[in-house]
């Protein structure tokens, strides 16, 4: 999080933020969080979980957006964590910062289930992945925010995409590889059967899983307008990370996640290609961000110091992100799950 967000933030704001909600500082704990502050709430109404994010990241009307896709998401009988109104009706609650701006003050319910360990990925549960993703690119081929002001943002938009604007001077080369990367992904083409507004975020960090397997997504913060297949390159950029059998991880997860994504969604074995762009794009966004947030000079956080170790010289000499040939996988495995 930035630091000019981190200082407008305080025990007043925290109050009037709670207060809008109902909900009383004893009923709080607070989780960890990258962008936002978050909360967990405990009412007797059930639990929920309260997020408080600042005007210098979004706008009201950007965050209605990502509301009002969720409730669209859920009618559709998408498997999605459900917005909570404010106790005067409001999906997102403004509340002052005494400086000009202010912190926007959300609540979702509680996705049922816990964290995925990252660890056992059954094909059960692959292929119920799947199917949420695919319901969900299914779901945005029709979608229309209900106010054209909801809209939400392009893949490059610089709300969302801020690479250039934080990586530091020294990392020209990286800026040049940027620049290359966006301008051959922005030539891709874009049609209701490819491009739509995705997740854009959907790792196992941003779900929960009951008991008997039951998936709920949730954290839909980063979602834009974009190709499906990004999600999927995106999914697996966290799956695959930091594991010395990528190749073997990748093609297990693959072959239990397709078959449920195709059962919701097409997905022609063509934009199998692009994947590695996608990552790269994702690689070089999560370098700068750790930029932005971090002094990368001296890092105490562990995963931060993992990612930034040696990322510099490999994004200079483009190694992929992922050990894997998507393209040739593609030809081999997708044609019998259409």
């Amino acid at each position: 999080m930035e630091d000019r967000i981190k200082k407008r933030f305080n025990q007043t704001i925290l109050e009037q933020a709670l207060d809008r909600y109902q909900i009383s500082m004893k009923q709080i704990q607070p989780l960890d969080g990258f962008e936002s502050f978050i909360y967990e709430f405990d009412r007797e109404d059930g639990p929920g979980i309260l997020r408080i994010t600042h005007s210098i990241r979004r706008s009201p009307d950007l965050i209605r957006g990502e509301l009002d896709w969720i409730t669209y998401l859920k009618v559709g009988g998408a498997s999605v964590a459900h917005p909570i109104p404010s106790k005067s009706g409001e999906l997102v609650e403004i509340v002052e910062d005494g400086t000009g701006g202010s912190f926007l003050v959300t609540a979702f319910e509680r996705a049922e289930g816990e964290p995925h360990n990252g660890s056992e990925w059954s094909t059960d549960l692959l292929h119920q992945y799947g199917q949420i993703i695919g319901r969900l690119h299914y779901l945005s081929r029709e979608y229309q925010p209900r106010q054209t002001s909801w809209k939400r943002p392009e893949w490059d938009d610089p709300v969302m995409l801020e690479v250039e604007r934080y990586l530091p001077g020294e990392d020209q080369e990286i800026k040049n590889i940027y620049r290359e990367l966006r301008d051959y992904l922005g030539a891709l083409p874009r049609d209701t059967e490819t491009y739509g507004l995705i997740h854009q975020d959907a790792h196992r960090g941003n779900f929960f899983v009951t008991k008997n397997g039951k998936i709920t997504l949730f954290d839909f913060d980063d979602c834009v307008y974009s190709w499906y297949i990004n999600d999927i390159a995106l999914i697996l950029f966290y799956a695959a990370m930091g594991r010395e059998d990528q190749s073997e991880f990748i093609s297990q997860f693959l072959t239990g996640f397709l078959p449920g994504y195709c059962s919701e969604n097409k997905l022609h074995a063509a934009w199998f290609k692009e994947i590695p762009y996608f990552l790269k794009l994702r690689e070089i966004d999560l370098y700068a961000v750790i930029h932005r947030s971090f002094d990368v000079e001296n890092l105490d956080d562990p995963w931060c110091a993992w990612y930034m170790d040696g990322r510099r010289e490999r994004l200079e000499k483009k190694i992929p992100f992922l050990d894997f040939d998507f393209e040739k996988y593609s030809q081999q495995s997708l044609g019998s799950v259409k």
